[in-house]
């Protein structure tokens, strides 16, 4: 495997692991995790929220780590990091580490945006 190739697998299992960590800390400790939704999406009721929500990571995760047209679950998961940031700017001491996060994942989709033929 290249190093270019290599690279790109630990990227994409280091923002997979996050993605899934969070889903199942979610299940587990459900009270830890829902103060970092924002108001608007709380009037779905917190198990609801919380088992679609880590649903969406897990799928994101897989296909993340699959490396087979990633470009899309690569920029759902920079906007879920980004509004998860927005929401949460109050609490930086804890989400830093999401702004990183947010980098690797934004790297991925630039790294897969969708070449087109050009046209002539």
């Amino acid at each position: 495997m290249d190093r270019g190739r290599l690279a790109s697998l630990v990227l994409r299992v280091g923002v997979a692991f996050a993605f899934i960590y969070a889903a199942v800390a979610g299940f587990v400790d459900p009270d830890s995790w829902m103060g970092y939704f924002p108001d608007f999406v709380r009037v779905v009721p917190e198990t609801t929220l919380l088992t679609l929500w880590g649903i969406l990571q897990i799928i994101l995760a897989l296909w993340i780590i699959s490396g087979k047209k990633i470009f899309i679950p690569s920029v759902a998961a920079s906007l879920s990091l980004a509004g998860l940031i927005l929401e949460n700017l109050g609490a930086m001491d804890i989400i830093f580490r999401d702004v990183t996060i947010l980098a690797a994942t934004i790297s991925l989709a630039i790294q897969n945006i969708p070449q087109h033929p050009r046209q002539s």
